[in-house]
Parts: C-alpha cells; structure tokens; sequence
C-alpha cells in the first residue's frame, strides 16, 4: 500500500459498530462512514467488523471502507489485536474499549448524543473523543468537571457530521417530507398534519430505527428505508420542505443534507439543530401543530418567503463544508500511532 499523505506510514484502523450502510442507515452511521472513507483517501486500510447480525453472509466493500459481517467471521478481537487504531461508537464503546486497552491500541470514540451513558462509557479510557457539535462538547466538560472518578479523553476534536453537498444537491420538488416516522422524530405529528391539509401531498420515509407510524391516507406517500447514496434523487428530489420535529437531536443530518439544495427546513428548537440549522432554520415547538400547518401553507403560497428561506439554507449549507472538520479528525486519529 502506498504511504499517505506527508510521508507517514498507512495505518491499519479496525471500527467495531452494530451496524452500517448500506443496511443500517441511521445519521451516527453514515458520520462514521464518511469518516472513515476520509481516512481511506489518506491511504489508511480501514475496517468495520459488525456486531449485530444480519442478512449479509459475506464482507462488502463501501467506498474502499471494508466491511466485515458478522456471519463472515467471529474473529473481531483479532483483528482489533492487529489494528493500529480502534474506533468505535455507541453500544460497542465498554467492549471495544476493553479489547483496545487489553491489547494496548489507542481508541477513538466517536459520540452522537449528550446522554450521560455515552460520556460515562469514554471516562473508562478514551485516547480520542469526537463530538458532534459545539453544544455537545459543552456538555461533556461539564459531565467531565462533575464526574472527577473519570478518566477524560487524551484528545477531543469537533467533527460536524459531513455532508458533501455535491452528492445532495438537486432541484427540489412538492412534497412535505419527513425521514424517520417513529415517534420521538415526529412521526405523530405527520400524521396530524396530513390528516388537516388533504390538499397538500405528503412524503413519509420509513427510518432506521423505532416504531414507524405510517398513516394510511391518500395525501401520504411512503418510502421504504433506503440507503444513504440514495436519497437525493429518492427523497430529496421531491422535496419542497423537510420537517425535522424531533424530540432530540444532537445534530440532524437529514436537514443539512437538506439545505445543499436549498429546501426549507421546518425543526423543534433542539440544541443540535439551532446550531446545525443556523438562522436557515424555521423553528417551531414539536407541540404547536398549528404553528407548523402554518408555516406549511405560508411557504407553498409564497413565493418570495420560500425564496428567503431557501436562499438562507443554501447558504448555511455552504458554511458547512465538511472539508475542515474531515482533516483535523485524520489528523488527530494519525496522531494516535505515532
């Protein structure tokens, strides 16, 4: 393998996760992905080795990253053995960090939200924390000043999750749209608000994870899962405005992918979409389903607001180039072997 940038020699990085596109494709696993392809271009042999089973019976390549199911092979503690550096996020950060330190490995925890576990699961050892966001790494130091029998992570680096705006951008179409029906996006609130504006056609995409509430109405078109590299001419193309009512998000992908083609993004005033959205967002309390219907009507009635709107999203998407953010994470992650 040739070396990578700067002379330095390619490293061998084993990633440890539940699951991956182009099966699993929640926001937390297409950051990871795009992360890790990063490392890839860096001339770096990357791996994911799966820790929940699947349909897939044999390894997969995904833009050069490897994937290792887990009816492939059983062996994932030899391969992080071998690695020079273990990522590793959510449920398997305690197990891939007990292997990482068994063995000696630096670990880099990748964390996609605020919740204490995920904080308390990187102060057993964590040589490299990435956050999501600004807010969240506010919420870890203070997690960190109040927990003093934690270890805090050797390093911390911000990385946005990464939307290259080039693989989204596209005209956008009619419809009302909402990725993820369960309930803590906003999967309630779909329903009521396709059931009050028939005359207004509705798009509903079957999500990752939770229950889906999947209401039966003519207005309402419905999307199975799909893979990420799908979503701008599935999704996104017949698009006029994104609703993002979830109770929690530590960022919200959907809608920065979104914004690259200037489509309206209708949220709850979570801490990870305020920062996220900028004042591209239009900011609606998930309770209020009148303040959403109207900002629904508003936006298909005029032209000159749904202008504003979409001109201030394509700028925000703008200001959010992963480019920067993608070479301190590889930076701070070729760090961890020398």
């Amino acid at each position: 393998m040739p070396g990578v940038e700067g002379g330095r020699a390619p490293m061998r990085i084993v990633a440890r996760l539940h699951g991956y596109p182009p099966r699993h494709n929640a926001g937390a696993e297409w950051m990871v992905h795009s992360q890790l392809r990063a490392l890839v271009e860096r001339g770096h042999d990357v791996s994911v080795w799966l820790s929940r089973y699947t349909d897939d019976k044999a390894d997969f390549e995904l833009d050069g990253v490897r994937v290792v199911p887990l009816q492939s092979r059983l062996d994932a503690a030899s391969a992080i053995r071998r690695a020079d550096v273990v990522v590793s996020h959510l449920e398997n950060v305690p197990s891939a960090g007990a292997l990482a330190r068994g063995y000696g490995k630096p670990l880099a925890v990748i964390c996609h939200n605020t919740h204490r576990q995920s904080f308390r699961e990187m102060a057993g050892g964590c040589d490299l924390a990435v956050y999501n966001s600004q807010w969240m790494r506010r919420e870890a130091e203070l997690f960190f000043a109040e927990y003093p029998r934690g270890i805090r992570p050797g390093r911390e680096v911000v990385v946005r999750p990464p939307v290259f705006a080039d693989e989204y951008r596209t005209k956008p179409g009619k419809k009302v749209t909402l990725v993820n029906l369960n309930l803590e996006k906003g999967g309630e609130l779909f329903g009521k608000l396709a059931r009050r504006m028939p005359d207004v056609e509705f798009l509903a995409v079957v999500g990752a994870y939770g229950e889906q509430l999947v209401p039966d109405l003519p207005n309402v078109e419905v999307v199975d899962h799909l893979c990420g590299h799908e979503m701008r001419d599935a999704v996104y193309e017949r698009t006029k405005i994104l609703l993002m009512p979830s109770s929690y998000e530590s960022w919200g992908r959907a809608g920065v992918e979104a914004m690259a083609s200037g489509i309206p993004v209708i949220a709850h005033p979570t801490p990870g979409l305020c920062e996220s959205l900028g004042e591209a967002g239009v900011f609606i309390d998930r309770r209020d389903v009148d303040g959403y219907e109207m900002a629904i009507r508003k936006l298909l009635s005029s032209r000159t607001e749904y202008g504003l709107v979409a001109k201030r999203a394509r700028a925000r998407s703008a200001e959010l180039d992963p480019a920067p953010d993608l070479a301190a994470w590889c930076e701070a992650v070729e760090a961890l072997a020398r």
